[in-house]
């Protein structure tokens, strides 16, 4: 994007980027690849967890030393970077993207580490070394394997970018389609107070915008289309010092009441979005975030949109209720479907053993951990959470309907109580009591 988007007037945080060639000569240098390969060995035959596995591959990393070249380099650019900037030791954020990451048909959304407000020269080596390794979080090493990657032929660059002090002002992430039915016209964004991590972790109930593409051309037009006031109830801002480099803090009464973007702010998102996707020629999922000493938006990130992209347009799958009974909680729909099932509360995933197969997963939020218990869910029921929130997006991916955003789920429905979900009445779903008969067609569009 900085090289052929900035004249087109789209801002990115300068920056720069350790490429995959980094992680190679690391393995290479400190011996690793043998280690690495008996550890996944001895997990794939069974003589392992994959939790002692993914620990202990972890931790050969982040012991080996970073090959001096790689290190020079490292810290030439960040004093390049700080230069530019007029400090000492410059704010970034860094950041992981494995190189099978953000394909079209694969996402690999979350599943490696990235930390904020990383600052000198020994937090920097700390958070380059900590992006390698996550390359064998648990979850990584999970995902690969479902997808058909061999683990040694994937590497990881680390990309290390200026902060932007989002903390001070908002974020959030936005699509160049809509992102539950596919419609292709329209930029939904979504957006919170201070850094974006709780909307993308759903952590919060971020306010929505729609903006309808094709009149965003005309300068005579503002077509926004749909505003919807979210909660906001906590914003990430830096830490206090020490190793909290940021920290979850309570909004204000003004700012839960409150757009996080004006009109004009929402307009200019929605001209980037349009020019990023006729770029890369494919629908988009991307990251904003507006700096609050000076007022500035700047694009952080743009990836593939890998769920209405690739959706089948042949056949129509519809759901209707054949009941009705009292509603006991209402969020936002994701997806069209109607499941039923007792329902599993879940407050961490160290009680993921007690989920229960077919069961609807009802919880805070979720985050990558959350996905093999996802997988075996009918449904997925969340207290907060957006349409962008993890939980949604993986909810599209896995085709599992999924009611975020409820504010009282957790508290209102009863562990192994009967409960169906309904996501086929319009973008509200609904949580009933009882097992209500439903009714599922197929139709061939051809």
């Amino acid at each position: 994007m900085m090289r052929a988007l900035a004249a087109r007037g789209i801002a990115v945080p300068q920056g720069f980027a350790l490429t995959a060639e980094a992680y190679w000569r690391l393995l290479e240098e400190a011996g690793l690849r043998p280690a690495i390969e008996a550890r996944l060995q001895d997990y794939q035959a069974g003589r392992t967890s994959l939790q002692e596995a993914g620990e202990s591959i972890r931790r050969l990393i982040m012991r080996a030393p970073l090959p001096a070249q790689v290190e020079e380099e490292l810290l030439q650019a960040y004093a390049e970077l700080s230069r530019r900037y007029g400090k000492d030791e410059v704010d970034v954020a860094v950041r992981s993207s494995a190189t099978a990451e953000d394909l079209p048909q694969a996402s690999f959304a979350g599943q490696h580490d990235s930390f904020l407000n990383v600052c000198g020269a020994a937090e920097l080596r700390d958070a380059v070394r900590r992006c390698l390794a996550s390359l064998f979080n648990d979850r990584a090493i999970v995902y690969r394997q479902e997808q058909g990657f061999a683990h040694l032929r994937v590497a990881l660059s680390v990309g290390v970018q200026k902060m932007v002090r989002a903390d001070l002002a908002c974020a959030g992430v936005m699509f160049s389609v809509d992102t539950e039915t596919g419609f292709p016209r329209v930029v939904v964004i979504d957006g919170a107070w201070g850094l974006g991590e709780n909307v993308v972790q759903g952590q919060v109930n971020p306010d929505e915008f729609v903006v309808f593409k094709p009149l965003l051309a005309d300068p005579r037009w503002r077509p926004i289309i749909g505003k919807t006031l979210g909660t906001k109830e906590r914003k990430v801002v830096y830490g206090a010092g020490g190793t909290r480099a940021t920290r979850n803090v309570q909004t204000t009464l003004a700012e839960r009441e409150s757009f996080v973007l004006s009109d004009d702010e929402v307009l200019q998102l929605a001209r980037w979005a349009v020019e990023v996707e006729e770029h890369y020629g494919r629908p988009m999922d991307m990251e904003w975030a507006k700096d609050g000493p000076s007022g500035q938006l700047f694009m952080l990130q743009a990836r593939p949109e890998t769920v209405q992209s690739r959706r089948e347009a042949q056949f129509l799958k519809t759901y209707e209720l054949k009941g009705s009974g009292p509603v006991l909680a209402r969020g936002l729909a994701i997806g069209e479907a109607i499941a039923a099932g007792r329902a599993n509360l879940i407050k961490s995933v160290h009680e993921m053993n007690r989920f229960e197969d077919n069961a609807v997963l009802v919880t805070a939020m979720t985050d990558p951990d959350w996905v093999p218990v996802m997988k075996r869910a009918a449904a997925i029921v969340t207290d907060h959470g957006g349409r962008t929130s993890h939980a949604a997006i993986v909810s599209r991916e896995l085709g599992v309907p999924a009611i975020v955003g409820t504010m009282n789920a957790t508290q209102v429905l009863l562990h192994g109580q009967e409960i169906t979900v309904s996501c086929a009445e319009g973008e509200e779903g609904r949580v009933y009591d009882g097992l209500i008969p439903f009714e599922a067609r197929d139709m061939d569009l051809s």
